[in-house]
Protein backbone atom coordinates (compact mmCIF):
# COMPACT_ATOMS: atom_id res chain seq x y z
CA UNK A 1 0.00 0.00 0.00
CA UNK A 2 1.19 3.49 -0.79
CA UNK A 3 1.64 6.18 1.87
CA UNK A 4 -1.52 7.72 3.27
CA UNK A 5 -1.46 11.02 5.13
CA UNK A 6 -3.81 13.68 6.44
CA UNK A 7 -2.83 17.12 5.16
CA UNK A 8 -4.01 20.69 5.60
CA UNK A 9 -6.39 22.10 3.04
CA UNK A 10 -4.72 25.01 1.30
CA UNK A 11 -5.18 27.21 -1.77
CA UNK A 12 -3.17 24.61 -3.68
CA UNK A 13 -5.50 21.66 -3.00
CA UNK A 14 -8.85 23.29 -2.15
CA UNK A 15 -10.49 22.78 -5.56
CA UNK A 16 -9.25 19.19 -5.81
CA UNK A 17 -10.71 18.36 -2.39
CA UNK A 18 -14.03 20.03 -3.25
CA UNK A 19 -14.31 18.07 -6.52
CA UNK A 20 -13.86 14.73 -4.73
CA UNK A 21 -17.52 14.92 -3.68
CA UNK A 22 -18.51 14.63 -7.35
CA UNK A 23 -17.05 11.10 -7.50
CA UNK A 24 -19.59 9.69 -5.03
CA UNK A 25 -22.73 7.77 -5.99
CA UNK A 26 -26.11 9.40 -5.40
CA UNK A 27 -26.59 7.12 -2.38
CA UNK A 28 -23.23 8.18 -0.92
CA UNK A 29 -23.98 11.85 -1.56
CA UNK A 30 -27.04 11.35 0.63
CA UNK A 31 -24.85 10.05 3.45
CA UNK A 32 -22.19 12.79 3.63
CA UNK A 33 -22.28 16.53 3.07
CA UNK A 34 -20.36 17.92 0.09
CA UNK A 35 -16.76 18.76 0.93
CA UNK A 36 -17.35 22.41 0.03
CA UNK A 37 -20.04 22.62 2.73
CA UNK A 38 -17.82 20.84 5.27
CA UNK A 39 -14.92 23.20 4.60
CA UNK A 40 -17.29 26.16 5.07
CA UNK A 41 -18.44 24.64 8.39
CA UNK A 42 -14.82 24.29 9.44
CA UNK A 43 -14.23 27.96 8.65
CA UNK A 44 -17.07 29.08 10.95
CA UNK A 45 -16.10 26.61 13.70
CA UNK A 46 -12.44 27.46 14.36
CA UNK A 47 -11.02 25.66 17.35
CA UNK A 48 -13.54 22.85 17.00
CA UNK A 49 -13.33 21.67 13.40
CA UNK A 50 -10.22 19.79 12.26
CA UNK A 51 -10.53 19.38 8.47
CA UNK A 52 -7.93 17.45 6.50
CA UNK A 53 -7.44 16.19 2.97
CA UNK A 54 -6.67 12.49 2.74
CA UNK A 55 -3.64 12.00 0.53
CA UNK A 56 -2.33 8.90 -1.17
CA UNK A 57 1.27 9.84 -1.82
CA UNK A 58 0.88 13.27 -3.47
CA UNK A 59 -2.75 12.95 -4.60
CA UNK A 60 -5.85 13.94 -2.59
CA UNK A 61 -8.28 11.01 -2.47
CA UNK A 62 -10.64 11.99 0.34
CA UNK A 63 -11.68 14.31 3.12
CA UNK A 64 -12.03 13.95 6.87
CA UNK A 65 -13.12 16.37 9.56
CA UNK A 66 -13.09 15.85 13.31
CA UNK A 67 -14.95 17.78 15.95
CA UNK A 68 -12.32 18.38 18.63
CA UNK A 69 -14.82 19.63 21.23
CA UNK A 70 -18.01 17.64 20.70
CA UNK A 71 -20.74 19.18 22.85
CA UNK A 72 -23.21 16.34 22.45
CA UNK A 73 -20.88 13.62 23.78
CA UNK A 74 -20.85 12.71 27.47
CA UNK A 75 -17.19 11.66 27.63
CA UNK A 76 -15.16 14.82 27.37
CA UNK A 77 -12.02 12.90 26.43
CA UNK A 78 -13.31 12.15 22.95
CA UNK A 79 -13.31 13.29 19.36
CA UNK A 80 -16.18 13.08 16.92
CA UNK A 81 -15.64 11.96 13.34
CA UNK A 82 -17.80 14.66 11.80
CA UNK A 83 -17.18 14.02 8.09
CA UNK A 84 -15.44 11.24 6.22
CA UNK A 85 -15.34 10.42 2.55
CA UNK A 86 -13.07 8.63 0.11
CA UNK A 87 -13.33 9.19 -3.64
CA UNK A 88 -15.14 6.42 -5.50
CA UNK A 89 -12.06 5.14 -7.37
CA UNK A 90 -10.25 4.56 -4.06
CA UNK A 91 -13.01 2.75 -2.17
CA UNK A 92 -12.84 -0.97 -1.34
CA UNK A 93 -9.04 -0.97 -1.47
CA UNK A 94 -8.28 -0.81 2.27
CA UNK A 95 -7.74 2.94 2.39
CA UNK A 96 -10.83 3.56 4.51
CA UNK A 97 -9.56 1.36 7.33
CA UNK A 98 -6.05 2.79 7.01
CA UNK A 99 -7.41 6.35 7.36
CA UNK A 100 -9.36 5.33 10.47
CA UNK A 101 -6.07 3.98 11.83
CA UNK A 102 -4.53 7.45 11.30
CA UNK A 103 -7.47 9.07 13.10
CA UNK A 104 -7.20 6.63 16.00
CA UNK A 105 -3.48 7.42 16.22
CA UNK A 106 -4.38 11.13 16.50
CA UNK A 107 -6.79 10.24 19.31
CA UNK A 108 -3.99 8.37 21.08
CA UNK A 109 -1.51 11.23 20.64
CA UNK A 110 -4.08 13.67 22.04
CA UNK A 111 -5.10 11.30 24.89
CA UNK A 112 -8.69 10.90 23.71
CA UNK A 113 -10.31 7.73 25.04
CA UNK A 114 -13.22 7.59 22.58
CA UNK A 115 -13.94 8.31 18.96
CA UNK A 116 -17.57 8.84 18.02
CA UNK A 117 -19.26 9.07 14.67
CA UNK A 118 -22.75 8.81 13.26
CA UNK A 119 -24.14 7.52 10.02
CA UNK A 120 -27.26 7.22 7.92
CA UNK A 121 -29.11 3.95 8.17
CA UNK A 122 -30.55 3.91 4.63
CA UNK A 123 -28.30 1.01 3.61
CA UNK A 124 -25.61 -1.28 4.96
CA UNK A 125 -22.79 1.17 4.34
CA UNK A 126 -21.15 2.96 6.03
CA UNK A 127 -22.73 1.37 9.14
CA UNK A 128 -21.23 -2.10 8.52
CA UNK A 129 -17.84 -0.56 7.72
CA UNK A 130 -17.73 1.14 11.13
CA UNK A 131 -18.93 -1.96 13.00
CA UNK A 132 -16.31 -4.09 11.25
CA UNK A 133 -13.65 -1.62 12.35
CA UNK A 134 -14.72 -1.95 15.99
CA UNK A 135 -17.26 0.80 16.63
CA UNK A 136 -20.29 -0.17 18.69
CA UNK A 137 -23.82 1.06 18.15
CA UNK A 138 -24.82 3.22 21.11
CA UNK A 139 -28.54 2.92 20.38
CA UNK A 140 -28.71 6.73 20.28
CA UNK A 141 -30.07 8.51 17.21
CA UNK A 142 -28.97 12.11 16.68
CA UNK A 143 -30.12 14.25 13.77
CA UNK A 144 -31.53 11.13 12.11
CA UNK A 145 -28.23 9.24 12.29
CA UNK A 146 -27.17 6.29 14.41
CA UNK A 147 -24.40 7.25 16.87
CA UNK A 148 -21.42 4.88 17.04
CA UNK A 149 -18.58 4.76 19.58
CA UNK A 150 -15.06 3.36 19.46
CA UNK A 151 -12.98 2.90 22.59
CA UNK A 152 -9.43 4.00 21.88
CA UNK A 153 -6.80 1.91 23.65
CA UNK A 154 -4.40 4.53 24.99
CA UNK A 155 -1.77 2.02 26.13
Amino acid sequence: MNKLSLQLITDDNLNQVIKLSDTLSDYQKGCVAPNMYSIAEAYVNPGNAWPRAIYLDDKPIGFVMLSLTPDEIEEKESYYLWRYMIAADYQNKGYGKAVLDLIVNKCKEDKKEYLYTSCEMKGDMPYQFYLKYGFIDTGVVAYGEEVLKLEVKLK
